[in-house]
């Protein structure tokens, strides 16, 4: 039953996720896109819904449980493409379906034809700051009320605008554009593992800093 609970906590927020990047290929100004982008992230982590560029990061202080969590993670990335996956498959089907699929369609293109080292530094980036924006809210009592909301929108904006790779993102926009197929999948899996990398780098770091 826990499995089964991470994976339809897993799948709402691909959903968030894609109605996030949906108002993101929506709205012409890619200021305000940026800034709308975080209701997902500030969905999922008042719903405690399970994202896997939020949980990846805490791999690093599990122990003897980084076995039983890695396996939740896995459930989560599923469960996420599935949810990014149902957004875009019935946004096709709307009358708002085209013109979104022709917007993930060009930011698809871009990605695919990248090489793996610049989308692995593009997605290490990108996990360094949702690492920061997710335990922000978990210490949301330890900071100024509106602190943690703030840094939510702050990160989700950065790492937008900077042109940095998100897996979660990437699987709804290829999902919008119909575009699955093996260079694709290639993808998404370079920007997950660069999406760990740096979601691993803060939480080590505190290690580090702990023990010396």
């Amino acid at each position: 039953m826990t499995h089964i609970r991470v994976l339809i906590n897993a799948v709402l927020a691909g959903i968030f996720i894609g109605l996030a990047g949906t108002v993101y290929l929506s709205v012409p100004n890619k200021f305000a896109g940026a800034f709308l982008f975080g209701f997902g992230l500030l969905t999922i982590v008042c719903c405690s819904f399970k994202l896997y560029t939020g949980a990846i990061g805490y791999l690093v202080n599990q122990g003897r449980k980084a076995g039983s969590y890695a396996v939740m993670l896995a459930i989560i990335w599923a469960g996420n493409w599935i949810g990014t996956w149902l957004v875009g498959a019935s946004l096709r089907c709307s009358r708002v379906g085209s013109e979104l699929s022709r917007e993930a369609a060009s930011l698809c293109s871009a990605k695919v034809a990248d090489d793996w080292i610049s989308l692995l530094v593009l997605g290490f980036f990108c996990g360094m700051l949702m690492y920061l924006a997710v335990e922000s809210f978990r210490r949301r009592n330890e900071l100024p009320v509106p602190a943690p909301v703030l840094m939510i929108f702050l990160c989700v904006m950065v790492f937008i605008l900077s042109g940095f790779e998100h897996c979660i993102a990437d699987m709804f926009y290829f999902s919008a554009a119909g575009a699955w197929n093996a260079d694709s999948l290639k993808t998404i899996l370079i920007i997950t593992a660069g999406n760990s990398l740096g979601g691993f780098l803060l939480p080590a770091a505190e290690l580090v800093r702990h023990d010396a």
